[in-house]
Order: C-alpha cells, then structure tokens, then sequence
C-alpha cells in the first residue's frame, strides 16, 4: 500500500471513521480525501461543511465545520479562492454575498431546501404591502431574493436574542419562512403569533415530521434522559423536550452537561458528529435524514474540484447582493 494512503487511513481511522457512517471500506475514502486535499492546494479552495454532512465529509475534508451562522461568520475571514459550500444552495449564495471576488460552489445540484423554496421575493413584498412598517426578519434558510427584501436575517442560534433587540424598537415584525420556528420563538419571547408577530407557512421537511410521542417512549427507555430539539419543530414536539435551539447551541449543552443518555431530535447528522465529538457520552438520534444534505458526497466534492469550469457555479445578481449583505450584516451587527 502507498505510504501517503496507508497515512491517511491512519488519520481517518484515528477520528473514528472507520465505524461511523462511512460509504464504502476506509481505503475507498481516503483516497477521496488525499485527492481532494491535494485538489483544494492546488486550487487554493477552501471546504465548508455544515453538521448535517456525513462525517467522512465533515472531518475528512472539512476546513470549516459549523451551523449555519459559524459558517457565514467563518467565510468572511477566508483568503480562499475558491469556497466549496458542502451545505444547502441558500448557504452558498451567503458565502458569496459575503465573498464576491471569490468562486462559489455547490457540489450537488439537488442541494436545495424546503424552506428556502417555501417564499419568494414576490412573497415577501406583498407582505410588506399588507403590513407597512413592519421589520422583516427573516430566517437565514432563504434565498438572495428573499434577503433583499428583508431587513435583518437570524439563523437558529442568534433569533432569540436578534428578535428581543428588534421588540425594543418595534410592537410587531414579521418572520420568515419558518412558522414553527416563528411560533416556538414566540412563545419564548411572550408574543402572540398573528398579533404582535406575522409568520408564513414554510416548514422543513425534515423537522416537521418528528412526534412528541417518541419523546416519552425514550425517556421511559433511557431514565435521566435529556431531550434536544432543533427550532424548526413543531411546538407540540418543543414542548416536550428539555432544550431548543440551533445546532450549534446543541452542542455546547452537550459538551456542558452529564446526562444518563441524550435524545436528539433534529437531522441524523448531527447525531453522527455528536457520537465522534463525544464517545464517552450516550446518544440516541432521534432523527431524519435531509435528502439535500444527503446529496452530496465525497465523489460529487472531487468531481467539481477536478473540473469546477464544468461544475454549476453559484451567483448571485450584484444588485441582489447589495441589498442582502445589509440584511446579513445587521444580522452580525445585532448578534453581536
């Protein structure tokens, strides 16, 4: 066997990829990973994975690895070339937004996102005409379009905070495209939807479907068991559990607290990072898989970095762009 390749199996095995969610035997992936990493010098391109890639993508390939906020703050600090977005479409038009000198790419073209598809700019105007005055804030799942109708984007772990500092100035805002998420950060904000806060109808395919029941059958299973949940679902589920939020803030409970048993209700990657991140700890995924994040692989990654002129590069309208970077910087502004 090849020095380089016996090296990188060696790598790879030692963050427990050879038991988690890999496709395919250890020898097959890093070879992927050793041409890929050769491929992003050569290119000087830089790989963004979101948690709910696979691990072989997230700690194989991996430069920058976080939710979507982590992701969107890392990009603007970049000196990459080239950024290959291993997420969702809307995640790479931020990375351009952020970065227009720079080439954007996704490596699957069916990496879209039930919310992002839920709402259009039109949507949004007509909103805005419905409501006058109103502040749009708008959830980072959404396209360019949609950003530059809004006046300030949140991702799942700043909506809360960004959300309290817009009620200081204003009685009631709009929020989109989530109105399970809309409606569970009502509730925590001591808001009524339809009153004092305006939500659209857009869910995500994943979240939407999980059931509170589950959550009781585990916790019968596992005593001392703590639940988490992702924002995105519904508020029957929320109630249920002992923590919302974002990926991100997930995390940080996890690395923070000792539970008997962890149940995570969100996206099946998040589960797989979490079981590598921390195997002294006792998980149960709770989860679904997302059929635009799951799109993507390491083939798809070394096929758009042996030829990125054949790939589908991402872009974003310069008049588009404009107008949503204010949308996100506010959002940087007000996270802060």
């Amino acid at each position: 066997m090849d020095r380089a390749l016996a090296e990188e199996i060696k790598r790879l095995t030692s963050l427990g990829l050879h038991r988690r969610c890999v496709e395919g035997d250890i020898e097959k992936v890093a070879a992927l990973t050793l041409e890929i990493d050769r491929l992003k010098r050569e290119r000087n391109a830089v790989v963004c994975a979101h948690v709910y890639q696979t691990p072989d993508i997230i700690l194989g390939i991996g430069d920058l690895v976080g939710d979507s906020y982590k992701l969107a703050d890392d990009c603007r600090r970049t000196s990459a070339d080239v950024i290959v977005f291993c997420g969702v479409h809307f995640m790479a038009e931020t990375a351009k937004i952020l970065n227009p000198s720079k080439k954007v790419y996704v490596p699957s073209k069916r990496a879209g996102c039930s919310l992002s598809e839920a709402i259009t700019a039109a949507d949004v105007r007509k909103l805005k005409a419905e409501h006058p005055g109103l502040p749009v804030v708008t959830y980072i799942n959404t396209s360019a379009e949609v950003k530059a109708e809004s006046d300030c984007i949140v991702t799942s772990a700043n909506a809360e905070r960004i959300l309290r500092r817009m009620y200081e100035k204003h009685d009631r805002v709009i929020f989109i495209p989530d109105r399970f998420m809309g409606a569970n950060l009502a509730k925590a904000l001591g808001k009524t939807p339809g009153k004092d806060i305006v939500l659209w109808h857009g869910t995500c395919v994943v979240h939407e479907r999980f059931k509170p029941e589950l959550v009781d059958v585990y916790r019968k299973r596992y005593p001392g068991l703590v639940a988490l949940a992702h924002a995105e679902c519904p508020a029957e589920l929320i109630k249920a559990v002992d923590f919302m939020g974002g990926t991100g803030d997930m995390m940080r409970y996890v690395e923070s607290t000792d539970a008997s048993a962890y149940l995570l209700v969100t996206e099946c990657g998040f589960g797989e990072l979490a079981k590598l991140r921390f195997p002294e700890k006792n998980f149960i995924a709770m989860c679904r898989l997302c059929p635009y994040m799951k799109s993507i692989t390491l083939e798809s990654v070394a096929a758009l970095l042996r030829d990125p002129a054949s790939a589908e590069e991402v872009t974003v309208p310069p008049a588009v762009a404009a107008k949503a970077k204010v949308a996100i910087d506010r959002m940087f502004e007000l996270a802060a």
